[in-house]
């Protein structure tokens, strides 16, 4: 998930394993110490996340050691990509909401009387302009505002049961392609609006993720037993999270 230190980034480097090309990209985490972890994004992505004195033949080693495992979940990640259609912002289409379903209906109407709202399983959308680039920017904008709201009142209520949270840290939205989440090195967390679409446990388990990080900065063995604490069977909640992130992501 997020990196909650300073980190830099090596250049993208390339392993051959069987037929496969394996494209990674290196980060450079200062709170790591001796172990590499290796990370495989919902969107297929690898990442490796290294000790500052990590040589890359000790990277390159670390990769060609889970090298099946992380061909396994590159080859997933292509798979459920692979059938997913560009949005064109029509009637009929479906648009996602807190896990639920809905089916956009798009209505031409006087500048004036615009709007969009949830009615009865439809994502209504009243609008003077049927473009559909303008519906896009339209409908992100009020997915951006629900996940606002949402996030804000999740991110208090979650905070008041985790004892080493003293308040709710500032948060911030940005649309990333690879993330859920992410914590800075001053304690602000950073969310990706399009959650909103995921079901409620998993907005949970990502605002639990990112909180965890406030007392455990990185990604270590005591971080996941932090993490387990906090939330039991977030595991298979991450996992059909990351299941349905072509469609989450497609926007």
């Amino acid at each position: 998930m997020g990196h909650p230190v300073a980190l830099s980034e090596r250049n993208l480097s390339t392993l051959r394993y069987g037929d496969e090309n394996i494209a990674y990209a290196v980060r450079v985490n200062s709170a790591r110490r001796e172990r590499i972890a290796i990370h495989v994004h919902p969107d297929g992505a690898v990442e490796v996340e290294a000790p500052e004195d990590a040589s890359e033949e000790a990277i390159r080693k670390a990769v060609m050691k889970r090298a099946r495992w992380v061909l396994r979940h590159v080859t997933d990640a292509r798979k459920r990509f692979e059938h997913v259609l560009p949005r064109q912002y029509v009637s009929g289409e479906q648009a996602l909401y807190l896990g639920r379903r809905y089916v956009l209906k798009v209505i031409q109407v006087p500048k004036g009387e615009r709007s969009i709202k949830l009615n009865r399983g439809l994502l209504v959308v009243a609008t003077d302009n049927t473009d559909s680039a303008a519906l896009r920017a339209r409908v992100r904008a009020w997915y951006r505002v629900k996940a606002r709201d949402y996030f804000a009142g999740r991110i208090a209520a979650i905070s008041k049961a985790l004892p080493w949270v003293q308040e709710p840290p500032p948060f911030r939205l940005l649309d990333m392609k690879r993330q859920w989440g992410s914590c800075a090195t001053g304690g602000s967390v950073t969310l990706n609006p399009f959650l909103v679409k995921a079901p409620r446990e998993a907005i949970d388990y990502v605002i639990t993720h990112e909180l965890c990080h406030l007392r455990e900065h990185n990604h270590s063995p005591e971080f996941f037993r932090l993490l387990t604490r906090s939330m039991p069977g977030w595991e298979s909640i991450k996992s059909r999270l990351d299941h349905s992130a072509e469609i989450i992501l497609n926007d």
